[in-house]
């Protein structure tokens, strides 16, 4: 008696090997455009609260001078020096007779003269940078028509207010020509408006601030013209 045996095929259960391997790469790969994305987001959402902040502090400092040149006593000695370098101009703007009180070592300090400096780096970027000194820095010639010399040039202060800046330049507005130019070094008469063109990289915008100088009258000329005026009246009565 022959017996035949037949076979069903068994249900398979379970993964080949290759199936796992390809299943574990597909994984790989959706885990890592998943943290590529995440990461990007991540970057980007960094690049703009690091670019809120850049604006934020700009704001300031704009805000800072223009409350600065609106505040500007009558007898202020303006300087203003530029330095063509070729892609950049360099400058050197001093305030004197603009007293300027804070804390500064632990102690309370007077500036009888503030310098706002352009500092190149070696990578082509400008520093914007604010010097404070203790003496003038700049010839004055005083009521007796004698010419006071400036004292130490050393800042006993220096404070970096931008960084990375890559346009940083100053123009100014001469009142009785009403032409712009690049420096600035009449004494006792200041310009009408300052300008001030900015670019903060070198993908930016330029930006350009204009800057009203409030005139005042020189308070040592009012003090003269009072003198002389009680002299004469004085010569009247006699």
């Amino acid at each position: 008696m022959n017996r035949h045996f037949s076979r069903t095929p068994s249900n398979r259960s379970g993964f080949t090997l290759l199936e796992l391997v390809l299943a574990i790469g597909l994984l790989a790969i959706l885990v890592g455009m998943v943290m590529s994305v995440a990461t990007q987001n991540i970057a980007l959402g960094r690049a703009v609260v690091d670019r809120q902040n850049e604006v934020s502090v700009e704001t300031a400092f704009f805000e800072m001078l223009s409350r600065q040149f609106s505040q500007l006593p009558g007898n202020t000695r303006m300087e203003l020096v530029s330095q063509d370098s070729g892609a950049q101009y360099l400058s050197d703007l001093t305030l004197q007779n603009v007293p300027s009180t804070f804390t500064w070592g632990g102690g309370e300090q007077v500036a009888k003269a503030i310098q706002l400096s352009t500092v190149r780096r070696r990578d082509g970027l400008l520093d914007i940078v604010l010097r404070y000194y203790e003496n003038p820095i700049l010839e004055e010639t005083t009521e007796e028509d004698e010419t006071a010399l400036p004292g130490d040039d050393e800042p006993f202060a220096e404070i970096v207010l931008l960084e990375d800046v890559y346009i940083f330049e100053w123009e100014v507005l001469d009142g009785r020509t009403m032409e712009w130019g690049y420096d600035w070094d009449l004494e006792g008469r200041l310009p009408l408006q300052m300008k001030l063109t900015f670019m903060a990289s070198s993908v930016s915008e330029p930006i350009t601030h204009i800057f009203w100088v409030t005139p005042k009258q020189n308070p040592e000329v009012v003090m003269r013209q009072l003198q002389q005026t009680q002299s004469r009246d004085n010569n009247v009565v006699r």
